[in-house]
């Protein structure tokens, strides 16, 4: 039996195509710091005791920065406007806001509330961001003429934003918390630690374990610091943590999707099973599974791999629930192995997934009959034997009226033909998804196919944002193979995520049906000898399965991280030269998907991941 199948996450290859355009930013968690602190003011003036104006730089992608400001009214009537003035130092700007009129006299800023946003009533807050440029902070704050502090003990600023705590050691009914310190002009006296946004502990060190917690519960967790003159300054950025055991419960998500691919071939020479999920803590954080892949032959859908799917036996070891097959049992492989996983975590949603790179070149034959396609699909699916373990089908098409492995003719519309007989046959009670093209290029392949006539029947795309760029081109340039957003030098314009979640959302695609795509491997090349993105190479770096590609669990050790560039990692160790997503890129990946209003995010493919779940953790922890 073959280690590694061909259709693993070589997804899709791209065809260079004339330029498009190129969205921005991105984010990371935000880290809050009382401006005050953040200019470095040695006596606050004297000013306004009704209101504050706080700054947040909210993320950090290298060549730029999200920026936020938060008014508050700590007074006892309305403010009925607001206006906050500062200054940057020269090598820094912001550049096009949202939620507020930006306008600019040299190195000042001026920022006015606009019409709906201008009434800000007591206790209440209202922020607007912008995107800048530069490493400077903010000075001379103003907030309608007046210090931005709101007044504060004469000379004595309050402290600084702790660290966003960070969580380990946790239990069924425990987790241990630690936390970078807070800084202040006379000292910090103690921390107040925030559960679920109540205080649970006041401590003196920058650690501290809470106990007595619901096994399989989840908890957001944060901290503020208390100075010797008992001020309290801005609380410290959350923590999401969820506790062992339990019966699942509901995803730690709210309403984003955090779905990730599953394949078959993985119980191989992976030895990636269902029950992997279960271990590494993935399967509390996410919300479904997509199950890979279901062939499509002769205009059907098809079974993909008869013995991984339903026939492997799995010892009591092996097996979710800790019971062993047996030899005349009805269901066994993965299928089983799926339906005890959704016992467990009720949440878990799966859904077939057909098709793929390898098995793509059925969908143009299938679509000349789709009533027929669709009922062949239905009736895979819904078979008796493992009809409770699926909730739905995702159709793999690569690529629509386009060339992948083999190329398709079938017209604009075939999408949408495809589109509306599944949801035809399988209802508004099934799931059915689609997998589809980020090409964004003028001309590309979004163009080819009517992905906006399509989305009125399908509940949502995975836009895959990822494999951009690879050593299928052999002499390079080195470049990122999941680029967030553009950036001076890259290889093919249109191929980044913003450019095609743009794209899509410009066509008419609702933005909710929208994933972003996170690959859980790199790509790679040999015979490089820059470190920085754009370099020659010789050829494709050795990888485990396949060359150019490799695990992030193989990566995030054997080739660390040594840079960043739109929005994710690259690593240049030796003469190899890799570009992969890490949980920071991850996170800051999720913050831009949020801020976009997307339905969340999914990602190719589990076994990737490492054996405590950090990338999916990431993701889950991002789209909250």
């Amino acid at each position: 039996m073959s280690t590694e199948s061909p259709q693993r996450r070589t997804r899709f290859r791209w065809i260079p195509a004339p330029s498009g355009r190129s969205k921005v930013v991105a984010g990371l968690t935000a880290l809050v710091v009382p401006l005050a602190a953040m200019v470095g003011l040695a006596t606050p003036a004297a000013a306004a005791t009704s209101a504050t104006a706080t700054y947040t730089k909210k993320s950090d992608w290298g060549t730029g920065f999200e920026g936020q400001w938060t008014v508050k009214n700590t007074g006892t009537t309305a403010l009925s406007s607001w206006t906050i003035e500062w200054d940057f130092p020269s090598g820094t700007s912001a550049g096009s806001a949202w939620d507020a009129n930006l306008t600019k006299s040299g190195n000042h800023y001026t920022a006015k509330n606009l019409s709906w946003n201008g009434t800000v009533a007591p206790g209440a807050s209202v922020s607007f961001g912008f995107n800048g440029t530069g490493s400077g902070s903010p000075t001379g704050c103003k907030l309608n003429g007046a210090s931005c502090d709101g007044g504060s003990v004469p000379g004595d600023n309050a402290p600084s934003a702790p660290g966003k705590p960070t969580a380990s050691d946790i239990t069924d009914t425990s987790v241990k918390l630690s936390w970078t310190a807070a800084t202040d002009d006379n000292g910090v006296k103690n921390y107040n630690v925030l559960r679920d946004g109540a205080k649970v502990a006041t401590v003196t060190g920058t650690t501290y374990t809470n106990t007595g917690l619901t096994a399989g519960t989840d908890y957001s967790y944060a901290v503020q610091a208390r100075d010797t003159a008992d001020q309290t300054g801005p609380v410290s950025g959350s923590v999401a943590v969820r506790t062992t055991g339990g019966d699942g419960g509901e995803p730690p998500v709210g309403d984003k999707i955090n779905m990730g691919y599953f394949t078959n071939w993985g119980v191989y020479g992976r030895n990636y099973h269902v029950k992997n999920l279960v271990t590494s803590g993935t399967a509390a954080k996410i919300t479904h599974i997509n199950y890979a892949f279901g062939n499509v032959q002769n205009g059907k859908c098809t079974i993909g791999d008869a013995y991984a799917d339903y026939d492997k036996a799995y010892t009591a070891d092996q097996s979710v629930d800790g019971v062993a097959d047996t030899w005349d049992q009805p269901l066994r492989g993965n299928f089983n192995q799926l339906r005890k996983l959704k016992a467990k975590f009720p949440h878990i949603k799966v859904l077939w997934s057909f098709g793929g790179w390898t098995w793509s070149g059925g969908f143009g034959q299938a679509v000349q009959n789709p009533a027929a396609f669709a009922q062949s699909c239905y009736d895979l699916v819904e078979d008796p034997r493992w009809a409770d373990v699926f909730d739905g089908i995702d159709l793999d098409w690569e690529y629509p009226n386009a060339c992948g492995l083999s190329c398709d003719t079938s017209g604009p519309a075939a999408i949408k033909t495809m589109a509306d007989a599944m949801r035809a046959k399988f209802g508004a009670n099934n799931l059915v998804t689609a997998a589809i093209t980020a090409d964004a290029s003028d001309g590309g392949k979004i163009d080819a196919a009517d992905y906006a006539g399509a989305a009125k029947s399908f509940d949502w795309y995975n836009v895959m944002t990822y494999d951009f760029f690879g050593a299928w081109a052999k002499q390079g340039p080195t470049a990122p193979h999941s680029p967030l957003t553009s950036y001076s030098g890259i290889p093919q314009q249109g191929f980044t995520s913003a450019d095609a979640i743009a794209k899509l959302k410009a066509k008419g695609v609702p933005a909710k049906k929208l994933l972003l795509g996170i690959g859980f491997y790199g790509r790679g090349w040999t015979g490089v000898t820059q470190s920085a993105p754009g370099g020659t190479a010789t050829g494709a770096a050795q990888g485990t399965y396949e060359a150019g590609i490799e695990d992030y669990k193989v990566l995030k050790s054997s080739c660390p991280s040594t840079g960043t560039i739109a929005g994710t990692a690259y690593a240049h160790c030796g003469t190899n030269w890799w570009s992969y997503d890490t949980p920071a890129t991850v996170g800051s990946k999720m913050t831009w998907a949020k801020n976009q209003g997307l339905g969340g995010a999914f990602s190719w493919e589990f076994s990737g991941d490492t054996t405590n779940g950090e990338l999916v953790g990431a993701m889950a922890n991002g789209l909250k």
